[in-house]
């Protein structure tokens, strides 16, 4: 069956849960259990991603993968350590981007879908998530600098490596 990318509803929520639990346990395995520890992403954030139209899921006759998306002024990337390639006009944001069990590529064909709507996209991660660095390279993302979440929470600074794609 064809693939496609649409807007994740309420009822995805389970399975798009169940995605997320993989990916984390994925990443613990790989070495990167700091990235989304126990529980991030929480179900609550992820309903709110849905109520507001930026959590999207490429699905065929089950869903293959979640991620984030809007074209947005996000603050998270307001201050780099580094450059962005274009630091003016609109940019897309992906974030919380992850694959089933059963979806081998899944990621790279969300991040085209990503890049298709705006030509210009920013994501991070963490500098131990060796898999997500791999596609980000494949992609023909280009690594801009270090943020920092949590700018607004000294105590809970958080190092991200972010790429850039134009």
């Amino acid at each position: 069956m064809n693939k496609t990318v649409r807007k994740t509803t309420l009822a995805d929520l389970d399975e798009v849960m169940r995605i997320y639990a993989y990916a984390r346990g994925e990443m613990k395995r790989a070495g990167n259990g700091e990235q989304w520890g126990e529980v991030h992403p929480p179900r609550g954030l992820i309903e709110e991603d849905i109520r507001t139209g930026r959590s999207y899921v490429l699905a065929g006759d089950e869903i293959d993968a979640v991620f984030y998306f809007a074209v947005e002024d996000d603050p998270t990337y307001g201050v780099i350590d580094g450059a962005w390639l274009e630091a003016e006009g609109a940019y897309g944001v992906v974030h919380r981007i992850a694959r089933a069990a059963h979806a081998k590529g899944a990621g790279a064909a969300c991040l085209a879908w990503c890049f298709a709507q705006c030509g210009n996209v920013r994501i991070d991660t963490h500098r131990a998530n060796a898999a997500m660095l791999a596609l980000l390279a494949r992609q023909g993302y280009t690594q801009c600098g270090i943020i920092r979440l949590g700018l607004f929470d000294e105590a809970a600074l958080d190092e991200r490596v972010a790429f850039q794609k134009i």
